[in-house]
């Protein structure tokens, strides 16, 4: 079949989507995300701990929470509601290394959990960390000077 017929086939056949809802839900869940490491870190300087340390501190719980929820199943159910309101960049990423860890764990630790973990994040690690390391170059070389 030719891929323009195809393509008409798959656009007739397709439910279409609710783009202002889903932009809504995305909205709320990504901001409700939010609004929980702000009561985090709300949380952690109320202890007398330091901006800087209860930054670290939110990256971690929010996580930990994630993996958690990743673990058990219900972070995916959020996921299908919030849509990309999940995709909040810590909560997106540690879903991403969690999902196929525990997806594939039954092929083993090292050819299971540890290959399949990094097939999504990898390459985000990968890019993020080359985007960074050309960005650092080019600001210490060019603009700080």
């Amino acid at each position: 079949m030719e891929p323009e017929k195809y393509a008409k086939k798959v656009k007739a056949s397709a439910p279409a989507s609710p783009l202002l809802k889903n932009c809504v839900k995305a909205f709320f869940f990504g901001g409700l995300i939010c609004l929980i490491g702000e009561a985090l870190f709300t949380a952690f300087t109320e202890f007398n701990i330091s901006d800087r340390n209860a930054a670290a501190w939110v990256c971690i719980s929010l996580i930990m929470i994630t993996a958690l929820l990743t673990g058990i199943g219900v972070f995916d159910k959020i996921a299908k509601h919030a849509g990309a309101g999940t995709m909040v960049p810590i909560t997106g990423f540690a879903n991403s290394v969690a999902a196929p860890a525990i997806e594939y764990q039954t092929e083993g630790r090292v050819l299971g959990t540890a290959v399949k973990m990094f097939t999504i994040a990898g390459p985000v690690i990968v890019y993020g960390c080359s985007a960074a390391s050309l960005y650092g170059f080019v600001f210490y070389f060019f603009i700080q000077r």
